[in-house]
Formats: C-alpha cells, sequence, structure tokens
C-alpha cells in the first residue's frame, strides 16, 4: 500500500523563520518557497527510484583497455575491484590540453572531499586520456587526495561513447557500470546534451555533482550566466 504524504503547503505552515522580525510578504514568499521545495526533494527521490528501478541495460560487449594507477593495463571489469557497482567519470583531460577542462576540475574537487566514503559502497575512478601520472600531478597541485586516476589506451573508450569530437575536443561523461555475474551492464550514463540545456542557462547535468552550483543557489546572485570560477586550473 503506497505511503499517503502530507501535502506540502500543509507542512510549509509549520516552518518559521529563526530570526524575529520578518514581513507578511516574506513569510508569505518563504512559506510558498518551501512548499515548492518539499516538492522539489520528493521529486528528486521518485527520480532516484525510478533510475534504480532501470531494466537491465546493455552488455558491454567491447574490451575497452586501461592503465591503472600502478601502471598496469586492465579492463573495464577489472576496474570494479571487490564491488559490484563502478561509477566512473571521464574528464577533459587530453594529451592535447595544457589544462584540464575548468568544470570538470571543479566537479572533481566536490567529489574528492567524499571520495574516501563513496569508495566504501562502490568503485570510483576518474578516467582521462592523459597518462596517470599527468593526471595525478595535476591532483596533487590542487591537493586532491582521494581519487583513482584510469588512463584509456587509445581512444577506444572516449570514441565509443562519442566522447571526441570533430574537431578532436573532448566531452565529459558521467557513466554507471555493474557486474552480472562475469559480464559488464551500462547501469546508467547522462544522455543530456548541451542541445537540451534550456535557454539562458549553461548546460548541465541532473544530478548535478558539483557543489559549487549548489551552494550557489541558495545565494541571492545565484548561478551567473556563463561564470566561471576565477582561479587559475
Amino acid at each position: 500500500m503506497a505511503t499517503v504524504l502530507a501535502p506540502a503547503r500543509d507542512l510549509a505552515r509549520g516552518a518559521k523563520t529563526p530570526f524575529p522580525g520578518e514581513s507578511d510578504a516574506y513569510r508569505t514568499a518563504r512559506e510558498a518557497l518551501l512548499a515548492e521545495e518539499i516538492e522539489f526533494r520528493r521529486h528528486q527521490t521518485r527520480l532516484v527510484e525510478q533510475r534504480r528501478a532501470l531494466p537491465p541495460g546493455p552488455v558491454i560487449e567491447k574490451d575497452y583497455r586501461f592503465l591503472d594507477e600502478n601502471g598496469f593495463e586492465v579492463g573495464l571489469a577489472e576496474l570494479f575491484g571487490d564491488k559490484d557497482t563502478l561509477v566512473t567519470y571521464f574528464w577533459m583531460f587530453g594529451p592535447e590540453r595544457a589544462r584540464p577542462c575548468p568544470m570538470c576540475t571543479n566537479l572533481l574537487g566536490s567529489v574528492d572531499g567524499n571520495a574516501t566514503d563513496i569508495k566504501q559502497r562502490v568503485a570510483l575512478k576518474i578516467l582521462g586520456r592523459s597518462p596517470v601520472e599527468r593526471q595525478f600531478l595535476f591532483a596533487q597541485e590542487r591537493g586532491w587526495r582521494n581519487l583513482d586516476f584510469i588512463q584509456t589506451v587509445g581512444d577506444d573508450y572516449a570514441k565509443g561513447l562519442g566522447l571526441l569530437n570533430d574537431d578532436g575536443s573532448e566531452n565529459p561523461a558521467l557513466t554507471v557500470f555493474r557486474r552480472d555475474g562475469d559480464a559488464v551492464r551500462l547501469f546508467w550514463a547522462s544522455e543530456m546534451t548541451m542541445e537540451m540545456a534550456d535557454p539562458g542557462q549553461d548546460p548541465r547535468d541532473a544530478p548535478d555533482l558539483a557543489s559549487l552550483w549548489s551552494v550557489l543557489d541558495l545565494t541571492p546572485g545565484g548561478r551567473p550566466e556563463g561564470w566561471y570560477p576565477k582561479r587559475r586550473y
């Protein structure tokens, strides 16, 4: 039997601003916003449940090859270690780039802080076309300590996932794989393209793993269009 949820507006009426002196207009608007926030949380929960209920994805037939952090050549299945699920992020740091993509850099900074906890449940690997040593040197520069970097051998993986453009530029990819006996299946991959971005918004995924945007979304200025952090990447 499905759980009957209390209406979001009814729940919102029980909230109270922690500081005195609010106007009636502020309280009315804040209460309406809280109802939307409750509905948004519920929608996020429905999305997670819908994602987890996906039927088995395609078996990965291609024998993609990688070089691990120790320089050994491995296949996709070996990246799982002792876990049943493998979360990968392909970042834009090919050998032709002097520096990696700023937004990939920002996202990985967020993930690094939680990587130790994440890896208790699933395997987590950062894939790049540059040698592991080059990726690791950049990680040291940024102060990252918890990410496992993997080099793709050749461009089969990048081309297979459509991550290399005709002009040689790269696209990022968040991809989750799952063991199925001796086989590896795709569980979920982001399929939002740049063309799917809404007018006036930068392209982004849902979920958005970068905490930078989650924090800025709480502020009056929000996430400025076309803005990037002002620091050297």
